[in-house]
């Protein structure tokens, strides 16, 4: 059974920097691309950072772009999400998502979804 279990989040100030973490069970690690995506309020849910299958970062959205970092922990089975410089305008609910397809994955299609973490940063 595959598991993707997010936490991290929390309420932080503008400008602040906060750690995300997504725990992976269930399928391996070299098999998947696994992604960072958010959801904020009344909006549709997008993806900002996209690891290959190789654990090599491979795309960032232009809005993340050298503030965000994705990488993987094989010794804790993680995917995590460094935030620095956090604005307002990242507030949103952030999923781990783990796709077949990297490509995909830019588009928010993913095979497996965590349930989620709420991110909020304050002005």
């Amino acid at each position: 059974q595959v598991q993707l279990v997010e936490s991290g989040g929390g309420l932080v100030q503008a400008g602040d920097s906060l750690r995300l973490s997504c725990v992976v069970s269930g399928l391996s690690s070299s098999t998947y691309a696994m992604a960072w995506c958010r959801q904020p309020p009344g909006e549709e849910r997008r993806c900002v950072a996209v690891l290959g299958f190789t654990g090599n970062a491979l795309w960032y959205a232009d809005s993340v772009q050298g503030r965000f970092t994705i990488s993987r922990d094989n010794n804790k089975n993680t995917v995590e999400l460094q935030m620095d410089s956090l604005k307002p305008e990242d507030t949103a609910v952030y999923y781990c998502a783990a796709g077949l397809s990297a490509l995909n994955l830019q588009r928010a299609d993913a095979n497996y979804w965590g349930q989620g973490t709420q991110v909020t940063v304050s002005s």
